[in-house]
């Protein structure tokens, strides 16, 4: 009786170990696992491992040659990785991640000649299952310009239209290569308005981007990358939190002598102004005049993902 009693217990367990394991493994839509990616002069991807669970907008961040875009390239199945690998549903990418993934590239080329609507009706017709080509028009807010020749669109227009076929066959994963640069604010506005209403029929996006402004507004979750390497993963919320007081003040680089180095502040210096962090504004006020720091050009304002960005990669130029 007591060996039944002992191989019963091992047996619940085990079910309760492997329904945990079940849970684990459905709770991320993406994983990278120890991704390396080398080439004969530089190593552009280090061992970087990391999750994206459904539902959210997952932002990869990172200054020229961080290696995001490559990471990108492998996540989205175009470039092979050197080590390491990327799964898709708790699976190695394959057909069914090719039928629900959905890629908005940094530059495509469309057939000439077309309208609007007769490009995402091509691309359309390449997928077994998807959505009905007049819903992505509407999606997209494409309705007045679904007869125009695709040549003839602006900037903000021409990446609704590529936003359009990237979404035609209704992808449960949303890749966003830099889907803003180059365009106006307003258009820059109005994509951030779709991307949300995309995001709200339960999508995820994976977006890359170098306005911080747009990934501290569209992103649950950012991963920001330096060298190869990853140096911060969270919410941004979280992240500012974590890195920075309460308040920053800025001063112009001008107003801010030498001798006030000294002080016992937590100083950020950046190209052409100085930046304090901290938790006591007034107490810090009362240092810098103390100190003779003219005050007249200060300004005070919440800590936001440029800062945090900025602190953790460092203001140089990369090539």
């Amino acid at each position: 009786m007591a060996a039944l009693q002992a191989s019963a217990t091992q047996r619940v367990e085990f079910d309760t170990q492997h329904r945990s394991a079940k849970r684990t493994v459905s709770t991320a839509l993406l994983e990278v696992r120890e991704l390396v990616k080398q080439y004969p002069a530089t190593t552009a991807v280090a061992g970087v491992s990391f999750s994206v669970p459904p539902g959210i907008c997952f932002g990869l961040l990172g200054p020229n040659g961080a290696g995001k875009t490559t990471i990108i390239e492998i996540m989205e199945g175009i470039l092979p990785p050197t080590a390491g690998e990327v799964r898709y549903q708790g699976a190695p990418l394959g057909r069914r991640f090719r039928e629900e993934a959905g890629i908005l590239f940094q530059k495509t080329a469309l057939q000439d000649f077309l309208t609007v609507r007769q490009s995402i009706a091509l691309f359309r017709g390449l997928y077994a299952r998807g959505l009905d080509v007049e819903e992505v028009i509407r999606l997209c807010a494409l309705e007045k310009l679904a007869g125009r020749d695709s040549r003839k669109l602006s900037g903000g227009q021409q990446q609704r239209l590529l936003l359009a076929i990237a979404l035609v066959n209704d992808p449960a994963v949303l890749f966003l290569d830099e889907p803003t640069t180059g365009l106006d604010p307003q258009a820059r506005r109005n994509f951030w308005e779709l991307v949300q209403s995309i995001r709200a029929r339960n999508k995820t996006i994976i977006l890359t981007t170098h306005y911080m402004e747009e990934a501290e507004l569209l992103c649950d979750d950012i991963l920001i990358m330096d060298r190869g390497r990853i140096v911060a993963q969270g919410p941004p919320r979280r992240l500012l939190h974590e890195h920075f007081a309460e308040v920053l003040l800025e001063l112009p680089r001008a107003d801010f002598p030498q001798a006030a180095r000294a002080l016992a502040l937590k100083i950020i210096d950046t190209s052409d102004r100085v930046e304090i962090t901290t938790d006591d504004l007034e107490g810090t006020l009362r240092t810098l005049l103390a100190a003779h720091v003219p005050l007249s050009n200060l300004r005070i304002r919440p800590p936001n993902l440029e800062d945090l960005f900025l602190e953790l990669t460092g203001t140089e130029l990369r090539p």
